[in-house]
C-alpha cells in the first residue's frame, strides 16, 4: 500500500451508532475504538468514539470519531465542519503533503509519534479545509 483517500466524519457523541447504521447500509468490517482504549479510562470522554473505520466488501473506507471536548485551539463543532479528507499509508510523501498544506493554514496537531505507534497530524488549510494524517509505522 502506498497511501489513499478516506473520508473521516466528526460526530457531536454518536459516531458509534452512526457507523453501525453505516454497516448495516452498506455492510464490511467496522473497527471502533474509544478514548478509553487509547488509555484514557479516566477521562470524561472515555467512552467517546477516539477513531472508527468501516471497510466495506466494494472497497470503501469510511472513518469517524467523536468530537471531543472543547480545547484551546481547536473550532467548535457544529454541522457542516464535521468531515475531514484522511490520508493514510507507509508513504513518505505524506510528509511532503502535510507540509505543503499547512503553508497559510493551521497545523492542529503536529505530524508526531502517536501512542499508536504511527505518525499522526492534523490541519486546517488555507481555504478552510481540515485534513488528517496517519503515516503507518513499519515494522
Amino acid at each position: 500500500m502506498s497511501s489513499q483517500v478516506s473520508p473521516c466524519i466528526t460526530f457531536n457523541g454518536n459516531a458509534r451508532e452512526a457507523m453501525e447504521f453505516y454497516q448495516q447500509v452498506f455492510g464490511g468490517v467496522l473497527e471502533v475504538s474509544t478514548v478509553a482504549d487509547f488509555g484514557s479510562p479516566d477521562s470524561p470522554s472515555a467512552d467517546k468514539v477516539m477513531h472508527s473505520r468501516l471497510d466495506t466488501s466494494a472497497g470503501y473506507t469510511l472513518m469517524a470519531w467523536d468530537f471531543p471536548d472543547e480545547r484551546p485551539g481547536h473550532p467548535s463543532y457544529r454541522p457542516g465542519n464535521n468531515v475531514a479528507i484522511f490520508l493514510d499509508g507507509d508513504d513518505g510523501e505524506l510528509r511532503d503533503y502535510f507540509e505543503k498544506l499547512s503553508v497559510g493554514g493551521t497545523v492542529t496537531l503536529p505530524l508526531e509519534k502517536q501512542v499508536w505507534g504511527d505518525e499522526a497530524g492534523s490541519l486546517v488549510d488555507r481555504f478552510g479545509i481540515s485534513w488528517m494524517f496517519d503515516i503507518t509505522a513499519r515494522h
